[in-house]
């Protein structure tokens, strides 16, 4: 080979080196911003001087409607109060609304709680009627009762199972991964069994004692949507804004046939 063709073979492989050089600093490049992109941006922290509360009452206008009458004679171990529980009104105050904050939440994200939330059969019929889980959170569920209960959540965005639990049987740890509100729970051996169990993605929950009342703590300071979920009347949601160490009052009024109005409060 002669020196000009040594020198321009040579200087092509050298071009071909850099061309090669460049396509990979740039494929580089290009995979450190997906992976920049990927990365989940840092999540607000709370400080814990500055949080507030809300709290309220959750009213039913109207005549409020009978409890329907549970026939429980199929089977003899079930002697549980026999009125249905999917309205419970006590002097114009609604229990078992589940309450959350909807919206406004998004810059924080929050560890589930590692203690159980817990689900109770006695009397043929799940204690409590409403319950309010984390995503991620264990749910034990416990059979008191002298008989055999199928435990059949059916779920639309999550995992659905159905379990048979014998009495006194070991208890049932579940959890349920995405956020759900107001997810059904059935027993396939008594059909009058029913719960609600809403799954959310962040601690600032309450579900209406028999009072009709509420409270939310340890919310930092923003606005929020707070949405009031009953299973027939539907959903209610109304702005709120927390001061640092504030605190609001909120109370939602379901109508017959459907959420109709909320009024606020000092």
């Amino acid at each position: 080979m002669n020196k000009k063709l040594w020198i321009i073979t040579a200087g092509f492989f050298v071009l071909l080196g850099l061309v090669l050089l460049t396509a990979c600093s740039k494929k580089q490049a290009s995979n450190e911003e997906e992976q920049s992109a990927a990365t989940p941006k840092a999540t607000a922290t709370i400080d814990p001087s500055t949080v507030g509360s809300v709290q309220g009452t959750i009213k039913f206008a109207g005549t409020a409607p009978k409890p329907v009458k549970i026939d429980m004679s199929q089977d003899p171990a079930c002697k549980g109060a026999n009125a249905s529980e999917d309205m419970v009104v006590d002097n114009g105050n609604l229990a078992n609304v589940f309450v959350y904050v909807k919206d406004g939440l998004d810059n924080y994200s929050f560890e589930p709680p590692k203690d159980a939330a817990k689900i109770n059969q006695e009397g043929c019929r799940y204690h409590p009627h409403v319950l309010g889980v984390m995503a991620g959170q264990t749910v034990e569920v416990i059979n008191d009762d002298p008989t055999t209960h199928n435990i059949h959540p059916t779920p639309k965005d999550n995992r659905e199972w159905n379990e048979s639990q014998p009495p006194k049987a070991a208890p049932i740890d579940k959890s349920f991964a995405r956020q759900e509100i107001m997810l059904p729970v059935k027993c396939n051996q008594h059909p009058w069994m029913k719960m609600y169990i809403s799954v959310v993605k962040t601690p600032f929950f309450a579900v209406t004692d028999k009072d009709g009342k509420f409270e939310i703590k340890g919310l930092p300071p923003g606005t929020y949507t707070l949405a009031a979920v009953q299973e027939k009347l539907g959903e209610q949601d109304q702005k709120i804004t927390i001061a640092p160490k504030g605190s609001q009052t909120i109370d939602f009024t379901f109508k017959p046939g459907g959420a109709a109005a909320a009024g606020m409060g000092d």
